[in-house]
């Protein structure tokens, strides 16, 4: 079986690399039970790094929506050039929800 491809930033997901589900539209905005997509750690800490739960319910509920964000796309053209299995702490807190 091969590894499935992150829809951030396209790379493969090895099976070592840390990864989590992000559901499209918060739990908390009701999205619970909702459409998830499996990302990189990483891709996942930068979203909730850069937008708010409510953002992310009202105008961030898609991948095409999230890649077009002007922060997301300078992370994917970053996280491109590193290999499938790489992490890091991302700088910042979360966002507020």
């Amino acid at each position: 079986m091969e590894d499935p491809i992150c829809p951030l930033c396209r790379r493969l997901i090895p099976p070592e690399a840390k990864q989590s589900q992000h559901h499209l539209i918060p739990k908390l905005k009701g999205g619970k039970g909702g459409e998830t997509v499996l990302l990189h750690q990483i891709c996942h800490n930068e979203i909730h790094a850069t937008l708010t739960e409510a953002e992310l319910a009202r105008d961030y509920a898609t991948i095409e929506a999230l890649r077009a964000h002007p922060r997301l796309e300078k992370f994917v053209e970053w996280i491109a050039k590193r290999p499938p299995g790489f992490h890091s702490k991302t700088p910042g807190r979360r966002r507020k929800r």
